[in-house]
């Protein structure tokens, strides 16, 4: 056991000054002045600075992605200490364009070696297209006997998805959703959005006119352009949840996107942040001229929060639910996002200006270096 003294908590309501006991990866009490007797345990004092829940990523290619070059323009794979340096504790895996050199079998092969190196991986099956990419022989097997795996993804308004009609779609989410349902989880349709002319208008149609649940469509990439995110926030403010990209595609800088949701009377628990991080992004000189790819930065969640946490009408907690809890309520994952008794024991540690100092995973300290 390790028990974490003098934390300033913000759970991600703020809580207080209070102290944290851990059990192997489990938090099992979080009081005032907490002592132990007849156990042994070990005492880290944190000497007031300031405890978060673990950063979740929902959206990021731990695989590596790009390729829309070649072969020389694709990304590396992650390592768990690459994430956990940037305050995630718990990544979400999944495909991009390419169904073809990389697998949803790869894939789940990847986050369960990163849960062996100290963090916690889930993934989507699925990828951009509509043939069939997934580890069983259905998106519904996948959901049911993997319990990696919390959705599919599939993308719509691009050039480069399938081109899938309202009807395909449903058939999509009809497998997450009695997958998902027969595994007793939450089960979700992981949609990315590109910047063609249809928007968010097949998932209006989805929840409009077929009663789709709106809260089982997370569209990704909403702040790509302006036009795309009015489209978003109204999807929001009928229920849904929003998913504003921080390290690609976006018209404004992210923690901006939120404030200007907001000033549209957008709720603060509609929305959530994810990197899009290892994408493949050009890499261009002073002309515009691409000269080469670079790997969409994985600490972008981190930076982000950072700059609206320091923002005017936004409070703290608020800051951090778009990065902890909102973001398990959209997966679906309640011993995630929160530090609260039962819950896993993933905690970010930053100093008074919210530079990142110190992070738990799953109960371990993490060396930052």
């Amino acid at each position: 056991m390790i028990l974490f003294k003098n934390a300033r908590l913000y759970s991600p309501k703020e809580i207080g000054n209070t102290d944290i006991l851990v059990s192997g990866s489990t938090i099992i009490a979080i009081e005032e002045n907490l002592s132990i007797i007849g156990l042994n345990y070990k005492v880290i004092d944190l000497n007031n600075q300031i405890v978060t829940p673990g950063f979740i990523d929902q959206h990021v290619h731990v695989l590596g992605a790009g390729g829309k070059r070649g072969f020389g323009s694709m990304t590396n794979e992650l390592t768990a200490q690459d994430l956990l340096s940037v305050g995630t504790t718990t990544v979400v895996g999944l495909l991009g364009t390419d169904g073809v050199t990389r697998s949803p079998k790869s894939l789940y092969a990847k986050v369960k070696g990163l849960d062996d190196q100290g963090m916690t991986g889930y993934m989507h099956t699925g990828y951009y297209g509509l043939d069939p990419v997934h580890v069983m022989d259905s998106i519904q097997e996948d959901l049911v006997f993997i319990d990696k795996v919390l959705g599919c993804k599939i993308a719509i308004s691009d050039i480069r998805s399938s081109f899938p009609t309202v009807q395909e779609l449903l058939k999509r989410w009809r497998e997450v959703y009695i997958g998902s349902m027969l595994a007793g989880k939450k089960g979700i349709l992981h949609v990315h959005l590109g910047n063609s002319p249809g928007k968010l208008d097949p998932l209006f149609q989805m929840v409009n006119d077929h009663q789709v649940p709106i809260e089982s469509i997370s569209p990704t990439h909403v702040a790509r352009t302006s036009e795309l995110f009015e489209s978003a926030i109204e999807f929001g403010k009928l229920g849904g949840r929003i998913d504003i990209t921080t390290g690609a595609s976006k018209f404004i800088d992210p923690y901006k996107a939120v404030l200007l949701a907001l000033e549209e009377n957008l709720s603060i628990d509609r929305m959530t942040f994810s990197t899009d991080g290892n994408a493949g992004l050009d890499l261009k000189d002073d002309k515009q001229n691409v000269i080469g790819t670079k790997p969409a930065p994985i600490s972008a969640n981190l930076s982000e929060f950072q700059s609206l946490v320091k923002s005017e009408g936004i409070s703290i907690s608020d800051s951090l639910s778009i990065v902890t809890s909102n973001v398990s309520d959209n997966l679906g994952l309640q011993h995630k996002g929160r530090v609260r008794v039962g819950a896993d024991a993933d905690f970010c540690v930053f100093n008074d200006s919210w530079e990142l100092q110190n992070v738990i995973a799953m109960g371990e300290m993490i060396s930052l270096e």
